[in-house]
């Protein structure tokens, strides 16, 4: 017996009553199908609805051969009736961007002749994916447009058209399909093949907003947020803004100006560092006694960049084995220059006696050791090089 959708005549409905046809353990859960149901099976790019029947909840749902399989964590009593209650916000939810999606879809076909060749909607984003590359200011009509739709509250539409009146409709589908057709169509905006619970109204969806987009396959992919979902985003992004604004102490609307001047700022102190950093080195380096041939030298708050510059300026000064390290996570961030196949063998001699990652070439290496102060001078001390 094939399962009577609900859903089909009545998207709205949350509670219903039902004849429980049969009940099978289902792995760790069961399977139940009954006469009828308003709960939506995975299908269509959408997840499926969930709530109860009984005192068992419906775990998931999936659609077989027009049976409907309601996952449940308890089993049923076959041929009694059993009350069911969707997650009506859930529910909601998933209509408002979906019915959001057919919107922008039809936009896009209207103004541009694309074609919708995806569509994933989850708890956590939902994505289209049309056949065309769109720029920004076509991305930006299609969300003008699509919003003006909510402000006309045009109607949606869903039937069963015979078959000849399908031969003679005009309609959007993303593959070949057999039997009855199921049709949404909207208002003076869109005609498509769809199995989906949707809206009565566009008004229910209150808002439509395209946010990531990304070209793929030769077309472009954009992540939506609509009704309550766009809400809560602008809601969080609202609250970013305002803090980012108290940071800087500009105005909301002035954000990305004050963050393009800290950044300048902060290029500015960074570069005055370097100078101060290299004048350090240089100092230190007058300092320095190199009439030994090896030096292990110690300074705090070095950069690898800064590194590199203090052991190749030692090595260019005085030649033989010039090392310096600056304290790192669990030991040091070093740098050491040498002549290529001297520095070769001790470099190898190093890792074996410490715990050491890096490498290098051209007379020079670079990386990180674990291990204390003492032991890393007393290693040089005695270094053989």
């Amino acid at each position: 017996m094939i399962t009577e959708k609900l859903y089909d005549k009545d998207s709205f409905i949350k509670d219903f009553e039902a004849t429980v046809l049969e009940c099978y353990r289902y792995f760790e859960n069961y399977c139940v199908i009954l006469d009828k149901t308003a709960f939506f099976p995975e299908s269509a790019g959408q997840g499926c609805d969930k709530g109860v029947l009984g005192n068992a909840k419906v775990l998931d749902v999936q659609i077989k051969d027009g049976k409907i399989l309601h996952i449940t964590d308890k089993p049923l009593q076959v041929w009694n009736n059993v009350k069911g209650s969707i997650d009506f916000d859930r529910r909601f939810d998933f209509m408002q961007q979906h019915s959001g999606e057919h919107i922008i879809s039809g936009v896009a076909h209207s103004l541009y002749g694309c074609e919708n060749v995806g569509f994933h909607l989850s708890e956590d984003i939902v994505t289209l994916d049309f056949d065309k590359i769109l720029d920004s200011s076509q991305l930006e009509k299609i969300e003008k447009l699509s919003n003006s739709k909510i402000w006309d509250n045009v109607r949606f539409f869903t039937y069963y058209p015979d078959s000849e009146s399908l031969k003679n409709l005009n309609y959007r589908s993303k593959k070949e399909l057999d039997g009855d057709i199921r049709i949404v169509e909207i208002e003076n905006t869109d005609i498509c093949a769809c199995c989906a619970p949707h809206v009565k109204t566009a008004g229910q969806i209150g808002l439509i907003k395209l946010l990531n987009t990304e070209k793929i396959r030769g077309g472009t992919r954009i992540e939506i947020k609509c009704g309550g979902r766009a809400l809560d985003d602008y809601n969080q992004k609202y609250k970013n803004t305002l803090e980012i604004s108290a940071m800087l102490c500009v105005k909301q609307n002035e954000v990305s100006k004050g963050v393009k001047n800290m950044l300048e700022h902060t290029k500015t102190i960074k570069s005055q560092l370097s100078d101060y950093k290299t004048a350090l080195i240089t100092h230190r380096i007058e300092k320095l006694d190199l009439k030994n041939s090896v030096t292990c030298v110690f300074e705090e708050d070095l950069s690898p960049r800064d590194l590199q510059h203090f052991a190749d300026s030692l090595f260019k000064k005085a030649g033989g084995l010039r090392a310096v390290f600056s304290p790192a996570a669990d030991g040091f961030s070093f740098a050491i220059c040498g002549e290529i196949d001297k520095l070769d063998r001790f470099f190898a001699d190093f890792k074996n006696r410490f715990a050491v990652k890096g490498g290098g070439r051209n007379g020079m290496v670079q990386g990180t050791a674990q291990a204390e102060k003492s032991h890393l001078i007393d290693f040089f001390e005695k270094s053989a090089y």
